[in-house]
């Protein structure tokens, strides 16, 4: 296989007969395959061409055609695996994308069948009506795949209760390496003889089962060398203990368990089986054990055990610390007390609420008599999810720390007897310090597995020896404790080279004969669990090989320009289709397409700056193509747990191209419209026939490469400031600095003006300091030196006069909100102080309003008592960056109004995006994944509120449907 992993593309001839006999999608093109070179795990390797099957016979003529051509072929689903599973040099073949369908429910018999790419959270969505899911439950839920679980043979936080896949895994449907179609599913000892008088590659497997049945001595080999049959959490080698045990126990036969945790190297699977359970007791309670140590936590897992909860997990100090860097995580601290070193998660249900709090009660009584613990908080409801949802961010917001020194996946796997558990730790412990190093520990301790994460820099030699050095004595330890290497994230080719130590070699090679009769010819995922490479060959980590120019913006606090895009550590957040809710990835939601998430656009700039692409026109266009269609929504900053700013990343990445290679008319017109809207506004009249005249627009369209059938917005018969120049104001009162930005003054100044005069009647002196533009248009089209000049300008104008006594407000998000996110990244170090104290003081005007009406200084009596029901949008900055309810509040404020958030992400706007001829089409298709539908039902005597300016339009012209800043209908409701 050494020559079929030396191949780096596929001949032009093998490629266009690849296309020639798929229904689906054929990529051997740079940019997809870089993308698809890595996983969640510490590996990089290039694939020859990536596929996307359209159906089962895609699956089954694509088995057929790399046999023939003697191709490697690895299945992936979201590629969140932890051990290099999805990475290789052959031909990845996504099922994601196309087969993931929900194929039949049996309610009676509590089964389902589905298509390997179906996503988990996805499935229990289509079975809950029935009352039903799918029990294990992994941290990856709203992305992972029903394929990539089997494949791993995943786990979740409750398999106290609910086991692993392979406890639910009833049938097998695919193909083998020769072609045939196959269905492993129980057999009888009869039919099980069937199978084995049959010539067929199919027949061979169970015969390889047979004599191994008959061969007591190799079965006693396997019961001593496997992990302790009481860790249920196992994936060490292929699950022959767990074939062999069902066999001599039932006297039947059942292949699909020994598929769960395979990783593809023995079959594609085209269809599974999985067995359902009913939905759990309703009634839940999340004992939130806070700890002084993590010896503690050890020991307080064991009392917590006695009162069979259905779930224990750990998080250590490290982690609940890199929780305060992620805007939505910070959130999820809302229950944590002091400053623990470590926290219990017990999760308990029952029959009634009162039965989960005498459970609770009990608990506290014993830990608190073995003084285990200093806080107990007890969650319910909304909050457990909260929790949870940190929980599952432990992966992702590893990535948070500074500079090159991580967390890495090395031995984050290992799973041992509970009640071994303090022995092992003190075990690995002392190893660690042996090379000095630290540790994060996570994960779930009830079953006995913790992740283990040493702090490395990867990009050292010495360290990357240390990488191998900690796994094999961790491998050693784990065997000591007859222990399982990989308790749930599989052993691939992180665990695979330590295989041998694990089993014993007599096993060993009992594996590698395994996998031939399965896959004579090495086909499927070769160089996973039997015969790995070098656990140490094909990091992705190297260290950054092209000059990169100066930045413009501050990266300090990620370490560094480069460390930026590293900060993605492959966990896949980004891939959550819009049904799992939030904005991050809105063109990834509507396109279900890799290279369209945030990760795929991280992982190109990484490759970029490590060397993988040309620094030329040619490989900058690969990287511009991928960041294409990303909006600048800013959701990837507050929901990826590691925290990448994209639209950061491609503001600074647009920047560099533009001093190098120049920008076009259209992009130039977008970035300086608020200098040419200046002279354009004193003849507002001629600017809106020109672009309300359908011949004049046409032409507009065409030159600017526009798409004709958004209307341009339109500009007012005066702009803000000109009316507030002209206008009397109230002289007294609170005072607040009114920022007129540059969509509001031209385009929006009517809405501008109910603005002010809504302060104004409700006793606020409104000024209006002498400021510039926000910059926005700047940032959205990578002229960062533009966008700079206007933030130290404004910065120098504001910075004094802006307090906490007088705020700066303004009704547009994406301007106000660049005071908060951008300007002290961009502004230099001379002003970042200042920027960073304005920054402070910038509000939107719900922010304001909500704070104002919070303190009382705002009477519910200033407005009407009519009754008004709203239904409002939020902008995708003030998702990220500020507080999504306060516009609820402030539109629930009048005694009869209530306010209605519509789910909805992105709007698909963008600012100029939806304008743009080539992005049209994907704006609509976002805007119609949530938004649209849900205004086109909002009853026409129910109001409709968004406050961006570019919600408003998009709304607008895809649904007929008028919709109103809140500040509008706030107004309209003072008496």
């Amino acid at each position: 296989m050494d020559k079929l992993f030396a191949m780096t593309t596929l001949p032009p001839a093998i490629v266009a007969e690849l296309r020639r006999l798929l229904k689906g999608d054929v990529y051997e093109d740079i940019s997809t395959r870089l993308i698809y070179s890595t996983d969640a795990s510490a590996y990089q390797e290039i694939p020859m061409a990536v596929v996307r099957p359209r159906d089962v016979q895609d699956l089954s003529l694509l088995v057929s055609f790399v046999r023939r051509h003697r191709l490697p072929v690895i299945l992936r689903g979201a590629g969140t695996s932890l051990a290099g599973q999805v990475v290789g040099g052959g031909v990845v073949v996504d099922v994601s994308t196309f087969l993931n369908k929900v194929l039949e429910v049996n309610v009676p018999e509590q089964w389902v069948m589905v298509e390997p790419g179906v996503v988990l959270d996805e499935l229990n969505l289509a079975v809950k009506p029935h009352g039903l899911f799918f029990g294990p439950e992994t941290s990856t839920s709203n992305r992972c795949t029903m394929g990539g679980m089997v494949g791993n043979n995943s786990c979740g936080s409750h398999s106290l209760v609910y086991g692993s896949t392979r406890d639910h895994l009833l049938e097998v449907h695919g193909f083998l390496s020769n072609g045939e179609e196959v269905v492993f599913k129980s057999l009888s000892h009869g039919e099980w003889e069937s199978k084995c008088k049959s010539e067929t590659l199919e027949g061979d497997i169970y015969r390889f089962f047979r004599e191994l049945m008959a061969d007591r001595d190799m079965l006693d080999e396997i019961w001593r060398e496997y992990p302790h049959p009481d860790i249920h959490r196992r994936n060490t080698g292929y699950a022959l203990d767990v074939v062999c045990r069902q066999i001599r126990e039932t006297g039947h036969i059942n292949l699909a368990p020994l598929i769960a945790g395979s990783e593809g190297t023995l079959m594609v699977m085209s269809r599974l089986k999985l067995s359902l359970v009913p939905l759990p007791p309703l009634a839940c309670g999340l004992l939130c054990v806070h700890l002084h140590s993590l010896r503690q936590a050890v020991d307080a897992n064991l009392v917590a055990l006695t009162f069979s909860p259905v779930a224990v997990e750990l998080m250590d100090k490290k982690v609940l610390d890199l929780t305060r860097e992620n805007i939505v995580q910070r959130q999820n601290r809302f229950f944590i007390e002091g400053d623990p070193h470590a926290l219990l998660l017990v999760e308990m249900r029952g029959d009634s609420p009162e039965d989960v709090q005498v459970q609770s009660h009990r608990l506290v009584d014993a830990l608190q008599q073995q003084r285990l613990g200093y806080a107990y908080p007890l969650l319910t409801g909304l909050d457990i999810r909260r929790v949870w949802d940190l929980r599952k961010a432990g992966l992702g917001v590893l990535s948070n720390m500074p500079g090159d020194e991580l967390p890495v996946p090395v031995i984050e796997d290992t799973a041992v007897r509970v009640q071994e558990m303090g022995d092992y730790l003190d075990s690995i412990s002392a190893m660690l310090q042996r090379y000095g190093k630290s540790c994060v520990y996570y994960g779930h301790i009830g079953s006995g597995e913790l992740h283990l994460r040493p702090v490395l820099n990867m990009k050292q030699p010495g360290d990357v020896q240390m990488f191998r050095n900690i796994a094999l004595d961790t491998a050693h330890i784990v065997k000591h404790f007859r222990g399982s290497l990989s308790g749930e994230h599989g052993d691939g080719r992180l665990r695979g080279e330590f295989i041998p130590l694990m089993v014993g070699e007599r096993v060993y090679e009992l594996l590698r004969r395994l996998k031939s009769v399965f896959d004579p010819v090495n086909l499927f995922n070769p160089g996973k669990i039997v015969d790995a490479p070098s656990m140490d060959a094909c990091l992705r980590y190297r260290m950054a090989e092209v000059a990169l120019p100066e930045s413009v913006f501050d990266w300090s606090e990620s370490g560094g320009w480069v460390q930026g895009a590293e900060r993605c550590n492959g966990s896949a957040d980004c891939r959550k289709s819009s049904l799992m809710g939030g904005v991050m990835c809105p063109s990834f939601m509507a396109l279900r397409n890799e290279k369209d998430s945030t990760r795929a656009r991280a992982n190109l700039l990484r490759h970029f700056f490590t060397g993988s692409l040309s620094i030329d026109k040619q490989g900058m266009a690969v990287v511009l193509e991928a960041l294409d269609f990303c909006l600048s929504c800013k959701a990837c900053k507050a929901e990826c747990p590691s925290n990448v700013d994209m639209a950061k990343l491609k503001a600074e990445f647009l920047n560099w191209y533009r001093q190098k290679y120049g920008s076009t008319l259209r992009e130039r017109v977008f970035a300086y419209q608020p200098q040419w809207m200046k002279p354009v506004s004193l003849l507002p009249w001629f600017y809106n026939w020109m672009v309300g005249n359908q011949l004049m627009a046409s032409w507009l369209a065409g030159v600017l490469g526009l798409d004709a059938d958004v209307s341009l917005p339109r500009l007012g018969s005066r702009t803000l400031r000109h009316w507030f120049r002209d206008e009397r104001f109230v002289p007294d009162g609170r005072r607040v600095a009114f920022f007129a930005d540059e969509f509001t003054n031209y385009s929006d100044a009517a809405i501008g003006m109910k603005a002010i005069a809504l302060l104004q009647r409700l006793g606020y002196r409104v000024e209006m300091p002498k400021h510039v533009e926000s910059g926005r248009t700047f940032l959205s089209k990578g002229f960062l030196p533009d966008a700079r000049r206007v933030a130290r300008k404004n910065v120098q104008l504001l910075s004094s006069l802006v307090s906490d006594e007088m705020p700066l407000v303004g009704v547009e998000p994406s301007a106000v909100l660049t005071f908060r996110d951008e300007y002290p990244d961009l502004v230099g170090s001379d002003l970042v102080n200042s920027a960073q104290s304005l920054a402070q003081h910038a509000l939107t005007i719900e922010e304001f309003l909500w704070r104002e009406m919070a303190a009382g200084r705002i009477q519910q009596s200033s407005f009407t008592d009519s009754v008004r029901h709203v239904r409002y949008h939020v902008h995708c900055y003030q998702k990220a960056l500020s507080d999504a309810s306060v516009t609820g509040k402030v539109l629930s404020f009048p005694v009869n109004y209530t306010a209605e958030a519509i789910s909805s992400g992105c709007c698909g706007m963008a600012g100029s995006f939806g304008y743009e001829a080539e992005h049209a089409d994907l704006a609509q298709r976002i805007g119609e994944l949530r938004l649209f539908p849900a205004v086109r039902s909002t009853p026409v005597g129910v109001l409709v509120a968004a406050a961006g300016t570019s919600c408003r339009s998009h709304i607008l012209h895809h649904t007929a449907r008028q919709v109103q800043h809140p500040v509008e209908i706030l107004y309209e409701a003072l008496v």
